[in-house]
């Protein structure tokens, strides 16, 4: 199913969005979703200038890389000038009280920010040792991101970027998580935080096919979000091995031809999987350097009535498996330049949802293992993170009754769900070199879902 299928399932949102439809949302007073800016290839990386607020030495470096992308870039806001984007540096802050001066003069020029914009904050952790008010103000940022996220219109969103130990603001690191936020790679990330650790480099990074000459592993690639996945990570330059369980094998098979890849039909339990994928990805192109952990499976029940046959299902397929895969990579020779994993987690996993202890015990399981894994990949210059999706428009969620439906999908600050591209978008960029530095992250593609936020 292509973008455009997704894109028509959600009927109230294309009504809004234009003519007679948008008036009559906006006299009833009910949610107008936008439609939102997504990547393509050939457009530029962002429409508008970008105001850089921030008084540090580090905002005025950044501020030049940017302009070293062509970007058209201000250091002071003009009064009701048009804005693509606005970046508020915080590197040094040090007290609640410094908080006040910028991020009210970033209010002001709000109503100035384009459809789709873009508010980024770059500031640092509130890791354990700090001073109480360095730790206030940097764990204020936090409540300035995900507030006024909640506050901006059009497709607008806010994110945030935290500067591990030794990173500056215009470190490698921080700059791919910004040109992820800024472009419409993120168009359904909202609210969310991305931690930048050690600088790295950007010297090589081709930005129009950026996994060129990689070979990628993609589980439950088959149909939906899967396949989205491997579609962009082709369409990004990388060789992929989609992967599903034989009873999806013709429709893998469709997905592989359509990328020019190789199919390999596998149950992720068994024993052997690992294993398997290794000696496939080297003996059919001599490498393997990305692994994505998509395949996953819902048994829902509420606790009260679930048996073993649920629970233990949804744990092997969705936890289990990763955990024994990963253990055979780690020890393999083979993968241990630069690798990438990437698994696909949930906001279930994080908020947790009714009728899913089993799922929310695995996709939170995700999550621990994959901040447990990122040290044992750190050495050698890998990284782990997890994509947690909220509401996506798949065959899945087009079966949910329709009001349940609805509901799921306004629940969230762009009042909409997502698509398949969203969570693959956020994929093939932690799969890219770009993402060197950033390991150990879990970001949310779900707009910032009202619950668990």
């Amino acid at each position: 199913m292509g973008a455009s299928a997704h894109a028509s399932t959600d009927k109230y949102t294309q009504f809004v969005s234009r003519g007679l439809g948008k008036d009559l949302a906006k006299k009833l007073g009910l949610p107008q979703p936008a439609i939102l800016r997504r990547y393509e290839p050939t457009a530029a990386l962002l429409t508008g200038p970008v105001l850089v607020e921030g008084s540090s030495h580090g905002a005025e470096e950044l501020a030049a890389k940017l302009l070293g992308w062509g970007l058209d870039v201000r250091r002071h806001a003009t009064p009701k000038e048009k804005l693509g984007a606005i970046i508020i540096v915080l590197d040094e802050l040090a007290h609640p009280d410094e908080l006040s001066a910028p991020v009210r003069s970033v209010g002001a020029s709000l109503r100035d920010l384009l459809p789709s914009g873009r508010i980024v904050t770059i500031s640092r952790p509130a890791v354990d040792g700090l001073e109480p008010a360095v730790a206030a103000a940097r764990h204020g940022v936090d409540g300035i991101v995900r507030s006024v996220a909640k506050e901006l219109r059009a497709g607008a969103t806010a994110n945030g970027i935290l500067l591990g130990g030794g990173v500056e603001p215009a470190s490698a690191s921080a700059m791919a998580a910004l040109r992820f936020f800024l472009s419409g790679r993120s168009a359904f990330v909202d609210g969310q935080f991305l931690t930048a650790g050690t600088p790295g480099t950007l010297d090589a990074v081709d930005w129009e096919r950026p996994l060129a000459g990689t070979v990628a592993v993609v589980t439950g690639a088959a149909r939906g979000i899967g396949a989205a996945i491997a579609r962009t990570l082709a369409r990004d330059g990388a060789q992929v091995v989609a992967v599903d369980v034989p009873a999806a094998g013709d429709h893998l098979a469709a997905v592989a031809n359509e990328i020019h890849g190789t199919a390999l039909q596998l149950d992720i339990t068994a024993v052997d999987a690992g294993q398997r994928i290794l000696d496939l990805g080297f003996s059919r192109y001599g490498r393997l350097d990305i692994v994505v952990h998509n395949a996953g499976i819902t048994r829902d029940k509420l606790l009260a009535n679930m048996d073993a046959a649920r629970w233990d299902s949804v744990i092997a397929v969705n936890i289990a498996s990763q955990l024994r895969m990963n253990a055979a990579f780690l020890a393999d020779g083979r993968f241990a330049k630069g690798p990438r994993i990437v698994s696909v987690a949930s906001t279930s996993g994080i908020a947790g949802n009714r009728g899913q202890s089993n799922y929310a015990a695995s996709k939170a399981g995700v999550i621990g293992m994959v901040h447990a894994t990122a040290p044992l990949l750190a050495p050698s210059g890998g990284a782990i993170n997890a994509v947690a999706p909220g509401f996506i428009e798949t065959e899945m969620t087009a079966k949910i009754p329709f009001a349940t439906r609805e509901v799921a999908r306004r629940l969230n600050s762009l009042s909409q769900g997502g698509r398949p591209e969203d969570v693959a978008e956020a994929i093939a960029f932690f799969a890219s070199e770009a993402a060197a530095g950033i390991n150990g992250n879990v970001l949310r593609v779900c707009g910032q879902n009202l619950v668990g936020q």
